[in-house]
């Protein structure tokens, strides 16, 4: 049978969605770093957000730090793939970048925490979910202190909220247990790129 609509035409290849979350804590920005290395062309998308930017992060690499003000019209005008609240600050993913990535024929990350991943679990179904957990909370709780970012009663609403997040973990594709950087980020690369 010859049908032309299923013929695969490589120079029309569209990118692929890949969606990561993880409790704050749980390492996901760092097995993220190791697998740019693992794999420098897959396209790291770049979430907007309320809160303060930590220590040596940048405007535009890290995030795109805006104001409430600025959230609420990007909402408003259509901009946001999904967006979220995170204990009391917004996070939300640019719709534009990602588009044009996918139909360049990029692969796009999305780092985005559970409320957005549902989001977009219904608005692109054919996105590839992958979370990320801890070995278990008292490490979980390790990481959070070493951050030293957070007072007490916030670093107690993010324990409370990544128990909440990890009941979400079944809703993924694929679940990672981040107990070596290197190793998780492996595994995370042959989802990607399966031999």
């Amino acid at each position: 049978m010859n049908d032309d609509k299923h013929q695969i035409d490589s120079r029309s290849k569209t990118g692929r969605l890949f969606v990561i979350s993880a409790p704050s804590g749980a390492g996901k920005g760092t097995v993220i770093k190791q697998l740019q290395k693992l794999k420098p062309e897959i396209v790291l998308s770049v979430s907007a957000t309320t809160r303060a930017p930590r220590p040596g992060e940048k405007d535009g690499i890290s995030y795109f730090f805006v104001t409430r003000e600025r959230f609420r019209e990007m909402i408003n005008q259509g901009e946001l793939l999904e967006y979220a609240q995170y204990v009391g600050e917004f996070y939300g993913t640019p719709k534009n970048m990602i588009d044009s990535c996918i139909r360049q024929g990029n692969d796009v990350l999305l780092e985005i925490e559970v409320q957005g991943a549902r989001q977009i679990m219904e608005l692109r179904p054919e996105a590839v979910t992958i979370f990320i957990i801890p070995p278990d909370m008292d490490e979980l709780e390790r990481r959070l202190r070493n951050r030293k970012t957070d007072s007490e009663e916030k670093l107690a609403a993010r324990l409370e909220r990544a128990r909440v997040e990890l009941d979400e973990k079944h809703n993924y594709d694929y679940i990672i247990i981040n107990d070596q950087v290197l190793r998780a980020a492996e595994e995370i690369l042959s989802i990607i790129d399966p031999a």
